[in-house]
């Protein structure tokens, strides 16, 4: 069952909270979807769900992360930076909402004041009943910072290239486990 919940203290700097759990994604942000094939089986579906709700995979992928521990719950507020030293972007997020289903497993975070963009991503992966394991991302986001208006449509770019190293770095944790 998918769990939705309000936005706590922080304030999300986005409107359509929930929306990566619903299609059409909204009108007025630049749309990601990315899929990725990552194994067999269901020893390989479980350990790519913690990999994603533990950040493991994030991490794996030269992300550093600032969460609580243990798997990720809606509601929790996460810190998630790239860069080095002074380059070093921090953006901060708030769990939206969580899958923890037998064949789907999963989260996503909407963005909050002072993140570089306004908008919700999600991280999931399923489990087809052929015993095919899925790692799907899908983002809505926009631009919300001078930095990022600047890099216009190298954004949108850098967000696909990032989902895709994700889903690789995904597939050895998974298969390694």
């Amino acid at each position: 069952m998918t769990r939705l919940i309000s936005t706590g203290r922080d304030t999300l700097s986005y409107r359509d909270r929930g929306a990566t759990a619903r299609q059409p994604l909204p009108a007025g942000y630049n749309h990601l979807r990315h899929r990725t094939r990552i194994g067999r089986g269901r020893e390989v579906f479980e350990a790519a769900g913690v990999a994603v709700t533990t950040f493991h995979a994030h991490r794996a992928s030269g992300m550093r992360v600032r969460a609580g521990s243990g798997a990720v719950r809606a509601g929790d507020r996460v810190e998630v930076g790239i860069g080095l030293g002074p380059l070093r972007i921090t953006a901060p997020c708030r769990i939206i909402w969580t899958a923890y289903e037998p064949t789907r497993v999963g989260f996503a975070y909407g963005t909050l004041t002072g993140h570089p963009e306004s908008g919700e991503e999600s991280f999931l992966v399923d489990l087809d009943p052929d015993g095919t394991v899925w790692f799907t991302v899908t983002a809505f986001s926009r631009p919300a910072s001078w930095y990022t208006r600047l890099a216009g449509p190298v954004v949108p770019f850098l967000q696909l290239n990032y989902a895709r190293l994700l889903g690789r770095r995904l597939r050895r944790l998974a298969v390694a486990a």
